[in-house]
């Protein structure tokens, strides 16, 4: 094994869409799934390419509702490259039998490998060899080449190669009674003998994609004569190549293809990009070492090194990559935010969620710019978020649970339990903590880049429309003294109402309301610290009064707090007078119980009546805030919560989770990582195969949970090196898993590179030459000022 690449050996029709997902190819810009290139949709395959941020809204007829939903848009397929002896049927590889089968995903270099050997009916053997990639430099472009090479017969050998445009959305089942028919063909052709061009439309958002592909058949480097037949039908485009093969002389065929859309920046027309730059473009081989150094150059900077065992290792790079898969330099350039699954499938229909928060972290350690331009996403739907308050008769920005191309809320009305087969309400909407996880994100890129010029003209003003709205959320209770905030959801989703309630919605969910004191506050300093004359300014343009922060103010001292059994924070009020569960029991009946919402609702039941979560909700507080910040904003409230309590109610709540989000157990393992590192460790172990295992029995092969993957590199890069960056100081306070012995790492804070390794005895940090102001590092209670260009090394 090796900690660079991923490899399935034998040909597994059960796991092949999972081995898809977690193969898939991309560059920031777009996307391909890891399907074989002669696969169709079906059972075992499922072929997709997305670009990042193309969607299309459709209406579908539901128990007599209409129901508009916005997906990611499955673009034409550029892969297919089928192949079959001349005279006889298409290569099958269920018709065939199966020597060898190898696939491998070289994690380092963004390559996709597929090795197989079969014979056919009548004896003749052939070795099939393919490579592929998405060019991680050039944003439109990628290729695939395959060899043939016959062991025991010489003929002549057919080969399709083609653009389908012909595609749908069915990459998820429980979608697939939706309308997802998508792409409008517009134009097909041949603009030379060598190359084929398609280009299709988007059926509502009206968003051009124009493909054009060159198949060329080379042996031992040079192209050699071949037999070629245009292929044309509405929305399909393809090669007919026919050339003669000899027993032990292996012949490639290479396809590469370009891909632009209206949306592009710096061009005239797609379709006419696309053609162009197919014959600018040279060889396979030599665009594949241009992607080998781009690959290169990502790595240097993200890679992050420890003694971890092989299989560890490899799946930490599994998620790095697919990270800067999903979001790369390419992105700065787009108006995109992070998907919650990647552009690897159709999973949540491509949209952009909160698991920002557990992505945003590592990015802005290694690529800052590129966290600005994620939050700019969030800045430019600032006023669809405005009118959505209005809507709501709220103030400044609500921000949606789901957003896709405008900002406006997509998160469904209703949705299907597969298990009981119902349509049933979607509450999600009312998670409100979204817009706390924007505000968090605007906060902490700030305290890690220090750029005044983005929190001037862009995060000071979302800091402040997020704390009218969650300032105009919070209640007075004149009985109780306190400001409260009712009729939501926590991030805990099995919890959307009161047993028995007529309406959704629940009071005083703990994450939202120490989360929205801790907003306003931080509303209130990124006015501080932006020029006299941009506060002015800030306060003509949004009519800040001095009456409204001070109101703030006191909302961020007075919000409520609920507790029970003796300092336990209560999750939502009245959490403490739920039925406790049968956990035991419904393991024992049903085994994996992860989605234990589907399994309860089956039975005619609901989780509301129990305690019991579904993830992390309470616990996203010690998450989030370290140990003195958390202290800090429950005692500016009046209320005392010492170590002790925070380990009671770690614990309290850890019992009482299901872990039915891939996100969960990042937030467990991260807040045992100092009290009990045994069970951190399993924790964390759990998250890190969550995909590669597909643990929650089925989902990964719809699309990567992005959030779990980027968590768990996060959770060892910062949880597990207690990195915060608060108070103007990068703080450390280490304590690495023997199971990771030590750590090596470079990460960027506020115009300095450092280089860190850190094992259990002592930390040494490097700093690179430059220009910058010192670093002020607090490692554990010791405060140092590092120079650029110096080394510190610190006991631990």
């Amino acid at each position: 094994m090796s900690k660079w690449t991923l490899t399935y050996d034998g040909f597994d029709p059960d796991a092949e869409q999972l081995r898809e997902a977690l193969c898939t190819l991309g560059n920031g810009y777009f996307a391909t799934r890891g399907a074989a290139p002669e696969a169709e949709a079906g059972p075992v395959h499922y072929p997709g390419t997305y670009v990042a941020g193309l969607y299309n809204r459709l209406v579908t007829e539901v128990g007599g509702r209409d129901i508009v939903n916005e997906d990611l848009v499955n673009v034409p397929n550029w892969l297919p490259l089928r192949f079959r002896i001349s005279g006889e049927s298409w290569f099958n590889i269920a018709d065939v039998a199966i020597d060898e089968y190898r696939q491998e995903l070289d994690l380092r270099q963004g390559i996709l490998t597929r090795l197989f050997t079969f014979e056919d009916d009548r004896g003749r053997r052939t070795r099939v060899a393919q490579r592929r990639f998405v060019h991680m430099g050039n944003p439109h472009v990628a290729g695939l080449q395959t060899t043939f090479l016959p062991e025991n017969w010489s003929g002549r050998l057919e080969v399709l190669s083609a653009i389908d445009g012909r595609v749908t959305n069915a990459g998820v089942a429980r979608y697939r009674k939706l309308n997802s028919q998508h792409l409008t063909p517009l134009e097909t052709g041949f603009p030379d003998a060598d190359t084929m061009y398609l280009q299709v439309e988007t059926n509502q958002s009206r968003v051009r994609v124009a493909l054009s592909g060159r198949t060329s058949v080379r042996l031992n480097g040079e192209t050699v004569p071949i037999d070629l037949t245009p292929v044309q039908e509405p929305g399909f485009v393809a090669h007919d190549l026919e050339f003669d093969v000899s027993e032990g002389r292996g012949i490639t065929v290479e396809k590469v293809v370009t891909l632009f859309t209206s949306r592009d920046r710096a061009i005239s027309e797609p379709g006419f990009e696309s053609r162009s730059w197919i014959g600018r473009l040279g060889s396979f081989d030599e665009l594949l070492r241009t992607h080998i150094l781009a690959w290169d150059l990502l790595w240097r900077r993200f890679h992050l090194d420890s003694a971890a065992d092989e299989y560890e290792a490899m799946v930490l790079n599994v998620h790095s990559f697919h990270l800067l898969q999903t979001v790369s330099k390419h992105t700065i350039d787009l108006d995109v935010g992070v998907p919650a699954r990647g552009w690897h499938g159709e999973a949540y229909r491509g949209h952009i969620f909160w698991d920002e928060l557990f992505i945003f972290p590592y990015l802005n350690l290694h690529l800052p710019d590129l966290t600005r331009a994620l939050l700019l996403y969030r800045y430019r739907r600032l006023p669809e978020a405005r009118w959505a308050a209005v809507q709501e008769g709220l103030d400044g920005a609500l921000y949606p649970w789901q957003s896709g191309s405008s900002g406006r809320e997509e998160s469904q009305i209703v949705h299907l339990n597969p298990e009981s087969g119902r349509w049933l309400p979607d509450n999600s909407r009312l998670q409100r903590h979204i817009n706390i996880a924007v505000a968090y994100n605007v906060w902490q890129y700030y305290q890690t880049t220090e750029d005044v010029a983005f929190l001037a003209y862009f995060g000071a003003e979302m800091l402040v429309e997020i704390a009218r709205l969650l300032a105009s959320l919070a209640t007075y209770n004149k009985a109780l003294d306190r400001y409260e905030i009712l009729g939501v959801m926590g991030p805990d989703e099995y919890h959307d109402a009161y047993p028995d309630a007529t309406e959704p919605g629940l009071n005083n969910n703990a994450y939202t309301n120490v989360m929205a004191a801790w907003v306003l506050c931080r509303a209130r300093d990124a006015l501080a610290l932006v020029s006299e004359f941009r506060r002015d300014e800030l306060t003509e343009k949004l009519h800040i009064q001095l009456e409204e922060l001070e109101r703030w103010e006191e909302i961020g001292q007075k919000m409520r707090v609920a507790f029970h059994d003796d300092g336990i924070i209560s999750q939502f009020e009245g959490y403490g007078d739920l039925e406790e569960f049968d956990w035991s029991g419904y393991a024992k009946k049903y085994g994996d119980i992860q989605r234990l919402d589907r399994i309860l609702e089956a039975e005619g039941d609901s989780p509301n009546r129990y305690k019991l979560s579904k993830q992390a909700d309470v616990l996203m507080l010690f998450y989030l805030l370290s140990t003195e910040e958390l202290q800090a904003v429950f005692e500016r409230m009046g209320y005392q919560l010492d170590g002790e309590a925070i380990r009671r109610n770690i614990d309290y709540y850890d019992q009482r989770t299901s872990h039915g989000s891939t996100l969960s157990r990042i937030v467990t393992a991260w807040v045992l990582a100092r009290s009990d590192r045994r069970r951190s460790w399993e924790s964390f172990r759990q998250a890190l195969v969550s995909d590669v295992a597909d643990i929650q029995g089925g989902t990964t092969p719809e699309g990567i949970h992005l959030g779990a993957m980027a968590g768990t590199v996060d959770l060892v890069q910062r949880g597990f090196t207690g990195i915060e960056t608060r108070e103007d100081t990068l703080w450390l306070d280490p304590s690495i898993p023997e199971e990771l012995g030590e750590l090596r790492f470079e990460i960027r804070y506020r115009g300095h590179v450092l280089d860190f390794h850190i094992t259990p005895e002592q930390l040494t940090v490097a700093t690179h030459p430059g220009h910058a102001h010192p670093v002020r590092l607090g490692i554990r209670d010791q405060i140092i000022d590092v120079q650029a260009g110096t080394t510190e090394t610190v006991s631990l």
